[in-house]
């Protein structure tokens, strides 16, 4: 089946107006510090700003990494409800359109999967079929589980494979990786704290030195080689900062 090119990516993150201008201001006054403590500069600020285009893209892929993890948990209950509905004696495609209902006092008319439930019922409505609306999404969704359960759903439907079993084992194992993903997130949620205030430290640092020792730094300012100091040493620090990040990034 084409790619739907009206449904998202959850590949990709795309910024509202509102976010554009949110993560720019905080872009914009993350370089204001780094070039503050760092260079003492305003020019320092300027050359800083293509790490506005880095920053923008870590924010996206943040933002996308957090919207798949919430389709992933809302995907798992929307198929609870569709495997119950169908024990009840829907049909499958029936057992879709009554789960919304239940998706929707769950998660409300916004979220995520009631979003792409919305969409796999406008196309059941147009004479699409099942199989292929479940498809896009796994192609959309970016998740390995939903990818392969849209391959699965796929291949028996139209071989008539069980559709209960199908649906209940497949529950299973989303629920199951997602509590264990919760207790790891609960277990590291710890040293994601700790790593916050250490990216926070080497800026105090300076900050209380400066303030308690007026001049200490000023040798490091405003010449080359306290410039190339300066560099090697913001260069450091992003490398600790991009290594803790990757610690503590840990996917079930």
């Amino acid at each position: 089946m084409s790619k739907n090119y009206s449904m998202p990516d959850y590949g990709e993150y795309r910024l509202r107006p509102k976010e554009w201008l949110l993560y720019i201001s905080e872009g914009m006054l993350l370089i204001a510090i780094v070039g503050y403590f760092f260079y003492r500069s305003w020019i320092a600020c300027l050359c800083l700003t293509p790490v506005l285009f880095l920053f923008l893209k870590e924010k996206k892929k943040d933002l996308a990494g957090k919207r798949r993890q919430e389709l992933g948990i809302e995907f798992k209950d929307m198929i609870l409800a569709v495997s119950a509905n169908q024990k009840a004696g829907y049909s499958i495609e029936n057992a879709f359109r009554e789960s919304y209902r239940d998706m929707e006092m769950l998660y409300g008319t916004e979220a995520v999967i009631c979003m792409e439930m919305r969409y796999i019922i406008a196309g059941l409505d147009n004479n699409v079929v099942l199989e292929k609306l479940i498809y896009n999404l796994g192609q959309r969704s970016n998740l390995p589980d939903i990818i392969q359960f849209a391959d699965v759903f796929y291949i028996a439907k139209r071989s008539g494979g069980n559709m209960t079993d199908i649906l209940a084992k497949t529950a299973a194992v989303i629920e199951q990786k997602t509590e264990t993903d919760k207790e790891i997130q609960v277990m590291i949620s710890a040293r994601k704290m700790e790593q916050k205030i250490m990216n926070m430290v080497p800026f105090l640092i300076i900050f209380y030195v400066s303030s308690t020792s007026r001049g200490f730094f000023d040798v490091l300012y405003h010449n080359v080689i306290g410039i190339m100091i300066m560099t090697v040493c913001l260069g450091f620090y992003m490398a600790a900062y991009l290594l803790s990040r990757r610690i503590v990034e840990i996917e079930v």
